[in-house]
């Protein structure tokens, strides 16, 4: 099996209700990348934890499903499902 391939839903624990949604290849090296500090966007809500995260085998379909919830019927389908 190939590597996977991740759309994962971060939220701040400094400020409840912020969330980000990103994508990866290295769900470890990514929060660590937010919690210290090293994307700009994310970096004034630090400290982050998962929500959830999302595996996927192909790479197209798991950027297109970080699309999707970045839309506003994504964001419905995030808060109600996620």
């Amino acid at each position: 099996m190939g590597q996977f391939h991740y759309v994962y839903v971060i939220d701040s624990q400094s400020h409840p209700g912020r969330y980000y949604i990103g994508f990866t290849e290295d769900l470890a090296d990514r929060l660590k990348h937010h919690n210290d500090g090293a994307v700009p966007s994310t970096r004034p809500y630090r400290p982050w934890a998962y929500r959830t995260c999302t595996a996927f085998v192909n790479r197209e379909r798991a950027l297109e499903f970080e699309r999707y919830l970045k839309t506003h019927s994504g964001r419905a389908f995030l808060s109600k499902h996620l």
